[in-house]
C-alpha cells in the first residue's frame, strides 16, 4: 500500500524533507499536495472525529491505518523502515536529535519573515523583520553551520554524512536547509559556506544521488516562492 503524504498545495514548506526521503528510497507514495482540491482534503482529514490520535497539523503521512504527523516523527518512521537510518539504538537517536536541531532552525528561518506572527503580512512586520534578519543572518546561521561542522568532522566513519558511513534523512535534511537558506540568503550564504566547507560538500553530494538528482530535475520538485517556510526578501539578506 502507498503511503499518503498530506501538506499544503503549491510550497515545499515541511513537507519536502519527507518528500526527499521518500524519493531517495523509492518509496511508493502518493503526494496529496498535488492533487485536486488537496487543501480541502486536508482539512477534511484534520476534522476527523473517528481519529483517536489526530495530527495537529501538516505535513503528516498516512501508511495504511497509522498517521504519523510532526516532520521529525515522520523521519523517525520513515528512517527505520527504508534504511535511513542506523540501526544501533544510540546512533539512531543522534540521527534524531540531528534532525530535531534542523527543525529548530527550519523555525527560525521562518521566523525572520514573521517574527511577530504568521496571522500578519510580512508587510506588516517589516521593521521587526529587518531587527530579527539581521541577528538571524549574523549570529544564528554560523552557529547552526558550525555545529553540522563539528559533526561532520568527528563521524568516526571518516565518510561525509552526518551519522555513519550511509546516507541518513539527517542528511537529506541538512542539503534541504542548505538550499532554503540560500534562496532565502544567497548574498550571506555565499559567504557563511566558505566557512562551512564540510555542510557545503555534503549539500553537493546528496544533490548529485541519482534519485534525489532526478527528483530536483522533474516537475515534482516545486520551486522555492515567497510563500512557503524559506522566503527570499532582498532586503532581509544584508
Amino acid at each position: 500500500m502507498a503511503y499518503e503524504l498530506y501538506y499544503w498545495s503549491g510550497i515545499q514548506g515541511r513537507g519536502e524533507f519527507v518528500r526527499l526521503a521518500l524519493e531517495e528510497s523509492a518509496a511508493d507514495y502518493l503526494d496529496k499536495g498535488r492533487q485536486p482540491d488537496c487543501d480541502g482534503a486536508l482539512l477534511d482529514f484534520l476534522a476527523r472525529r473517528d481519529l483517536a490520535q489526530p495530527p495537529f497539523a501538516a505535513p503528516f503521512l498516512k501508511d495504511g491505518d497509522v498517521v504519523i504527523g510532526q516532520t521529525s516523527a515522520i523521519l523517525l518512521y520513515l528512517g527505520d523502515r527504508h534504511q535511513l537510518a542506523p540501526k544501533d539504538e544510540a546512533m539512531r537517536i543522534w540521527t534524531h536529535q540531528i534532525q530535531l536541531t534542523i527543525a529548530d532552525l527550519v523555525a527560525e528561518a521562518h521566523d525572520v519573515h514573521h517574527p511577530l506572527g504568521a496571522n500578519l503580512y510580512y508587510e506588516e512586520q517589516k521593521p521587526e523583520a529587518l531587527r530579527r534578519a539581521k541577528y538571524f543572518r549574523e549570529e544564528r546561521i554560523p552557529q547552526f553551520l558550525a555545529w553540522f561542522e563539528t559533526i561532520l568532522a568527528r563521524n568516526p566513519s571518516g565518510e561525509a554524512h552526518l551519522v555513519g558511513a550511509a546516507v541518513t534523512y539527517a542528511d537529506l535534511s541538512l542539503f534541504q536547509v542548505v538550499e532554503g537558506l540560500a534562496y532565502a540568503f544567497p548574498r550571506r550564504m555565499k559567504r557563511a559556506l566558505a566557512d562551512a566547507p564540510s555542510v557545503a560538500a555534503l549539500h553537493q553530494a546528496v544533490a548529485r544521488r541519482p534519485r534525489i538528482r532526478a527528483y530536483l530535475e522533474s516537475s515534482r520538485r516545486l520551486a522555492f516562492n515567497e510563500q512557503g517556510i524559506f522566503r527570499h526578501y532582498p532586503e532581509l539578506d544584508g
